[in-house]
């Protein structure tokens, strides 16, 4: 009797997921702009469970500004085709509020390419996650452990 490597795909619990957030610092949003999707990386922060990045004037801004979105980090190891992912949906809305706007300058958020004026938050949405693992199964059983 061998032993065969099953792939094994769990959800990642709410706190993981909110966990695996804050210790990355890029991640890719999604957006529909004329129909089109389009994905752009970004670098973020969390801010109260919410997805924080900055922008400038242009297709992110446009995109995301008051409409739905997506928002997605993942990790992979590629030579054991295991890995996990975190989605986050919602409304991507412009942070205008100077107060608030004072708050979210606290955060270790710092745009990579230059200024970006605008600050956006993905809030009112879900955020869920995967993980892809392997695990060890007797050949000749049933996923019970019977013969």
């Amino acid at each position: 009797m061998g032993v065969s490597v099953l792939p094994r795909l769990d959800p990642l619990a709410p706190d993981e997921c909110l966990e695996r957030l804050r210790a990355t610092s890029v991640g890719r949003l999604a957006v529909v702009v004329g129909g089109q999707p389009l994905v752009f990386p970004v670098n973020f922060a969390v801010w109260n469970r919410q997805v924080v990045f900055r922008t400038g004037d242009g297709t992110k801004l446009h995109g995301a500004a008051g409409r739905r979105v997506a928002f997605e980090i993942d990790g992979i190891d590629p030579m054991y085709h295991e890995g996990w992912s975190v989605l986050v949906v919602g409304i991507a809305h412009e942070e205008t509020d100077p107060a608030r706007i004072h708050e979210l300058e606290a955060l270790p958020l710092t745009p990579w390419a230059g200024a970006s004026a605008h600050w956006m938050r993905i809030r009112g949405g879900a955020i869920t996650g995967r993980r892809i693992t392997h695990v060890a199964a007797n050949a000749g059983t049933t996923d019970r452990g019977e013969r």
